[in-house]
């Protein structure tokens, strides 16, 4: 399963349903650009070290960004930015979702809704 950034926010907020989405995985993954989303977020030193440890603890695996990757995306925003404002970092995660053949699960489920084919376990809070 990869992970979309808004459901680790909700679990690191202490989101119950969060955790038990995560906890019933046995495959934790996030694309690298989740986990940049994530250090960019960090008010501060400690808020970064709390993220880095929650990925650390949880056993997440950071999925890198690779020429298919970055393909498949370009070819996403071409598709879809203008129609329905896809952004860069929701169609990198979408290609890597597409390409390692992952299911997102993600609370944003317009984000990614225009993709055809893509898989989605929708989070609710």
């Amino acid at each position: 399963m990869l992970f979309d950034t808004d459901v680790l926010i909700w679990a690191l907020r202490g989101n119950e349903r969060a955790a038990t989405a995560i906890d019933k995985c046995q495959e934790l993954q996030i694309s690298a650009v989740s986990y940049m989303e994530l250090i960019k977020g960090a008010r501060d030193k400690g808020d970064l070290l709390a993220i880095k440890r929650f990925l650390l603890e949880m056993g997440f695996k950071i999925l890198p960004m690779d020429e298919n990757i970055s393909h498949r995306a370009m070819i996403y925003i071409e598709e879809h930015s203008l129609g329905s404002g896809m952004c860069m970092a929701d169609a990198l995660i979408a290609a890597t979702a597409s390409e390692l053949s992952l299911t997102i699960c993600t609370g944003n489920i317009r984000h990614y809704r225009v993709i055809p084919g893509l898989q989605v376990s929708v989070f609710r809070p």
